[in-house]
């Protein structure tokens, strides 16, 4: 990965963090990492576990950022959830998927869009 690319997810991730933050949920974990893969936010909303997917692009001309989201990254972030919540001490009520896709802005302010449960 480039240090630009690397870059823009790192903002994306950073706005994606405020943006829920600033929406009532808990941060528990940022970019939790195991052999297997990476998650981007695990955070707590009232009594349930957010497992996060944030997604950036600087536009969408190849489609949308949450467009991204293959079927085989859906099946790894379950199994990453899967191992986190074997190797935490948490036992939430629900379990959800959540996705933030930031869009950077040439000018202004980037697109921000929260998919809840989003698989």
């Amino acid at each position: 990965m480039t240090n630009q690319r690397r870059a823009i997810g790192e903002y994306g991730e950073r706005l994606a963090e405020r943006h829920l933050t600033e929406r009532g949920l808990v941060v528990l974990a940022r970019n939790w990492r195991c052999a297997e893969g990476e998650i981007d936010l695990i955070l707590r909303d009232g009594n349930d576990l957010v497992f996060c997917e944030v997604k950036t692009r600087r536009s969408d001309t190849y489609g949308t950022p949450a467009e991204a989201i293959t079927r085989t990254k859906v099946h790894r972030l379950r199994r990453l959830a899967a191992r986190w919540l074997s190797e935490s001490r948490i036992h939430p009520r629900e379990v959800r998927f959540d996705v933030v896709a930031v869009t950077a802005q040439p000018k202004g302010a980037s697109r921000i869009e929260h998919i809840r449960a989003a698989f």
